[in-house]
This record gives structure tokens, sequence and C-alpha cells, in this order.
């Protein structure tokens, strides 16, 4: 493989409507840079190739898009991400490309690929797949380094698939450079839905990554490695003044348990503060309720956090332990944490999910009754999905429960039967998410008048109003909305019922005595 000293790269981000498919929570799709694209395409672009992404995300998936951007840029080499979701979109471009451009190499990264290398090659025409962390991986494979030297890296060589070893987690992310957000139309971003942004147009933002619990629904891990590693406040600081340079007003911020290092996570919001930049931001992908303090609170809303969220799942400690939340979250420091965070003035936000692989309907029910009575601002329940490169998928595929790998069916608000649930039917499920939906929303006068209040305080009212009548005629669970496939009768099939998928592994990140005096922003792992 070889490239000239500067290669073309093409990033696409597929569509994430289908990730919705027409149900309620479709009203709070997620519009924004994708930041994993923009931390290796900022990589890459300091090696000296021209990077150009194309984000697909807030509209239905069209080839004719992607076929336009090729005639006019003419990349020598597209990367594209995908979650589950969006695997088949994935499979369809890579067809795509190969027919338009033969001499195009193609690449696949994000979850889906870095859990399931070998298949992600055997159900596309990608020529590699970047597994875990490719910020460095794939500047080398744009550099035109040998295929066998990269790490983590599976490839097809003639008619063998060859997997390289995992590269080892970046021990210290203040030496990345800054995400290119600039490749992003900031415009593009203002499409933001007003009950997940106050202040767009949007980005996503990292302080950390990783995450040391082991939740058997979650594959954060498989991309990010177990294990926590922090930026210095001082970094964190300056993405958020570049962020505001380039002319977003608001990011989301990614990180898995921000406020688990109080210390850090304050000294974070100190430094922000003395940027003196204005910028809205929220803790949009649930932080940890055990973890909540009422004075990191107030100093979050300061540097301009002004909603949580947190990750509830269940309204049944025993639950809570089972499936993985490290036995230190529960029910009671879920009520405590909302109150906290509503007396320093944040919002809260709380994400539940039915279905979990210990539920039963008695545990579904307690779930739907907790929700009711806890004072959060939002809600949004799921079903429990078990994606390829969680426990509960591996579980469910070494059991023989798995009913179908039709990724365009691997939605969170599905209404395909994709699993046997050990203790419920998906009929029981769905009608739960039904329930759920009624009991603590439209039929819930407290959370009612919190909205209402909360309005009028923050001068939204008629967006609530608006989003509310949208909410009312949804329903709970939805179907796939239609794809514009380019060739579907061509993609490449993978047998699973006579060829299963490999269980998912992923690194640990380890601290030595050494480190641990240095402080490098590594912490520890084995709690």
């Amino acid at each position: 493989m070889a490239y000239p000293a500067m290669a073309r790269v093409l990033l696409i981000n597929p569509s994430y409507t289908l990730s919705y498919g027409g149900a309620k929570a479709s009203i709070v799709n997620p519009i924004h840079p994708t930041l994993g694209l923009a931390t290796i395409a900022a990589t890459a672009r300091n090696r000296g190739h021209e990077v150009q992404i194309l984000d697909l995300s807030w509209r239905v998936y069209d080839h004719r898009a992607v076929q336009q951007r090729l005639e006019s840029f003419r990349p020598e080499i597209v990367g594209i991400t995908a979650t589950t979701a969006l695997m088949n979109q994935l499979r369809d471009m890579s067809v795509l490309i190969k027919d338009l451009a033969p001499g195009t190499r193609v690449v696949a990264g994000g979850a889906h690929p870095s859990a399931m290398p070998f298949e992600t090659i055997m159900e596309t025409r990608c020529d590699a797949v970047f597994v875990g962390e490719a910020d460095l991986s794939f500047a080398d494979y744009c550099d035109g380094s040998r295929l066998e030297d990269i790490p983590g890296l599976c490839f097809r060589q003639g008619d063998r698939v060859c997997i390289t070893p995992r590269p080892p987690p970046i021990g210290d992310l203040d030496t990345l450079p800054m995400p290119a957000w600039d490749l992003y139309p900031v415009e593009d971003y203002r499409r933001m839905s007003r009950l997940l942004a106050r202040c767009p147009p949007v980005t996503m933002a990292e302080f950390s990554r990783g995450c040391v619990f082991t939740c058997d629904f979650c594959a954060s891990k498989i991309t990010m490695a177990k294990g926590y590693r922090k930026k210095s406040p001082e970094r964190c600081a300056a993405e958020v003044k570049h962020m505001h340079d380039l002319g977003f007003r608001e990011f989301m911020l990614a990180d898995d348990i921000f406020t688990s290092d109080q210390k850090w996570a304050r000294a974070v919001c100190e430094a922000i503060i003395a940027t003196g930049v204005d910028m809205a931001w929220t803790c949009t992908n649930g932080i940890r309720v055990e973890s909540a303090d009422e004075d990191l609170f107030r100093i979050m809303r300061r540097a301009g956090c002004y909603r949580v969220s947190f990750g509830f799942e269940s309204g049944n400690n025993e639950v809570l332990a089972q499936f993985g939340k490290g036995g230190r979250a529960s029910i009671e420091q879920g009520k405590a944490a909302v109150t906290m965070a509503r007396r320093a003035g944040i919002d809260t936000n709380g994400f539940f999910l039915l279905g979990l692989s210990p539920d039963t309907e008695q545990t579904m029910r307690e779930t739907i009754d907790f929700a009711r009575q806890i004072p959060v601002d939002m809600m949004k329940f799921g079903l429990s999905i078990a994606f390829p490169g969680t426990k509960m998928f591996d579980d469910y595929v070494s059991d023989g429960l798995v009913k179908s790998y039709d990724w365009d069916e691997y939605f969170i608000y599905t209404d395909k039967n994709l699993f046997v649930h050990r203790h419920l039917s998906s009929d029981a499920i769905k009608k739960y998410l039904d329930i759920a939906y009624r009991k603590c929303i439209l039929q819930n006068p407290g959370f009612i008048f919190r909205r209402i209040v909360r309005g009028v305080r923050t001068g939204e009212f008629f967006w609530d109003l608006y989003y509310a009548l949208n909410f009312f005629f949804m329903p709970s669970v939805g179907k796939a909305l239609a794809s514009v496939y380019y060739a579907r009768d061509r993609w490449p099939v993978w047998n699973y019922q006579a060829n299963p998928p490999r269980p998912a592994s992923y690194p640990v990140v380890h601290k030595s005595v050494a480190a641990i005096m240095a402080d490098p922003g590594i912490e520890e792992v084995e709690w």
C-alpha cells in the first residue's frame, strides 16, 4: 500500500434517523459533529493529509449524497464510522465506493466494527477495519505504513483476513491535536432539538475517556478501554475556547464518568471559568449517581453547565447490582443526586431502560414507579438492546437467544423481536415501555408542572408545547425509516447461524506505582 505524501481523505458519518425510527424519542435525535471523526481527522491532517468530513446524521440515508462527494473530492481513502444501527449504511457505501472508484481504499471504525472486526470485513467490501482508538493508527494508515505494522487493524490480505494486536490506550490525551471541529459547517448544527440544546449550534466534546464499570448493556470499553484517562484542566479549557472561536455556542460532554474524580472535575470547571468564555454545556451521557456532589454541581453551573443526565436505568437495587453498576449505585442515591443538582440550579435528565438482563415484570413496574416519583426535568425510556460489544450480546449469542442479525433492526426503539429474554416476552417489554411514557410523562402531574415552571423560567415554554404535541402523537416504538440504498442485493453476506459472532474483548488501563506518583491522568481500574 503506497499513497502520495498527501492523501485525500473523506470521512463519513452515516444517518442517525434510522436509530430512532419515528418513535417518541426521535424528538430528541442528537445532531452534532461526531467527535470520533473530528479526532482522527485532526491527527491525519497534522501529518499533512487533506481531510473532508461528510456528515449525514441529520438526514435520511441516500447513497446519492455520498456519490456526489466522491465525484467532487475524489478521495484516495474513505473512512466510515458506524454503530450497529448504522452498519447497513456502511455495507452499502462500501459497495458504492468500490463500484465508482475501485482503487479507493475503504476503511471502517467505531463501536460495531471494533466489536466485530472480522465479521465487518466479511459483510462489507472494506479493505480494513480499525479496532479501538484510531487517533494514531488511522494517521499511520494514511501515511502508507505497512499494514502489518499498524496496531489494531483488521485487513484483507489476498483470501485471508489478518488482525494485528490492539494498540495500548493513549496515555496522555493532551498530546493529541485539537479535534477538527472546523471541518463541520457550524450552521448545520442549529438543527438540534431544543429539548436537548439551549444555545445551538452545538458540538460534542470529551474531557476524559473510559469507564471502570462493566454494565452488561454498555459497549464503550470496546473503543475506549476499561479505565479512566483525563485531559488536563488547562487543555479542557483551551478546547472550550476553541469551540467558541469556531462559532459553536454549546457543547455536549461525552464523558462517561466526568464527576467521579471530583477534585479534577472542579479544576476543569475553574479553568473554563478563567477563560471568560460564555459557553453552555451539558453532561449528556449519564453521570454516576453516587458521584453526585452539590458543591461540584454549583461550580459546574458557574462554568456553564445547565443540565446533567443521570443513568438511573432501573428502580430496583438488585437489578442495578446484577447488571454491572458495581454495587455502588442505588435508587436512594439517585434521589439524592437529583435533589443536589436541582438545588445547584442545574436541570436534570433521567435515563431508564426496560428489559435489562435481570428484569422481570415486577422490576419493570418498580422502575416505572421510581421514574414517576423522582423530580427530574426530562426523562427518556429505552428498550435494553444487546448490541455487539456488550456482555449482554455475548451471553445471548452463547445461549442461542439472538433472533436477528439484520442491523437495520438494531435501534433502541425497535419494534422487532431481536432476542429471547430469559424472563420476559418481547411484547411484554414493549407494553411496559408504552406504560412508562404514559404514566411518567403524559399522566404525571408532577412532571407536567415542573416542565411548565421550567418553561416559563427559561423562556422555552412554547418550545415545550411544540415538542409535547409531537410527543403525544408518536408511538413508543417505531419502524426503521426507509433508506435509499444503492445495492442491497449485492451486499456481502455472512452466515451468522453457522458462524456466530466471537465474544468481544477490550484492553484494560493499568497504573503503576510510578505513574500514580507522576499522576499522568490514567486511573487504576481494578476497583
